[in-house]
């Protein structure tokens, strides 16, 4: 399945004005705002967060399934997408990351 298809599956985020990243101290690593060109990526963290409780290995593998073509796109062009690079690092080993939801109001 494409990742617009994938998309169309996932719970909605009008709820949701942002979602940060923390690492083990609780420090924000990353925040993926609920704006144009990052709403795919905030509908699939809000996902893996409610699933999983945290971005940990086995989130990130559903994560980038769900990315599909998109996270192929960022192995053969490392960098070209943050969000999806965060989820190779944390599937390769890397640190396991907390979410915390920024509710709109």
């Amino acid at each position: 399945m494409s990742f617009a298809e994938n998309l169309k599956k996932l719970p909605g985020i009008s709820h949701l004005s942002a979602i940060n990243l923390l690492d083990a101290d609780g420090q924000v690593v990353a925040t993926i705002e609920n704006k144009p060109g990052s709403q795919g990526s905030l509908a699939v963290y809000n996902h893996l967060a409610q699933t999983y409780g945290s971005i940990n290995a086995e989130a990130a593998r559903k994560g980038l399934e769900i990315f599909a073509e998109h996270a192929d796109d960022e192995r053969a062009h490392p960098g070209k997408h943050p969000n999806i690079a965060r989820l190779l690092a944390v599937e390769g080993g890397g640190m396991a990351l907390r979410v915390k939801h920024v509710f709109a109001v």
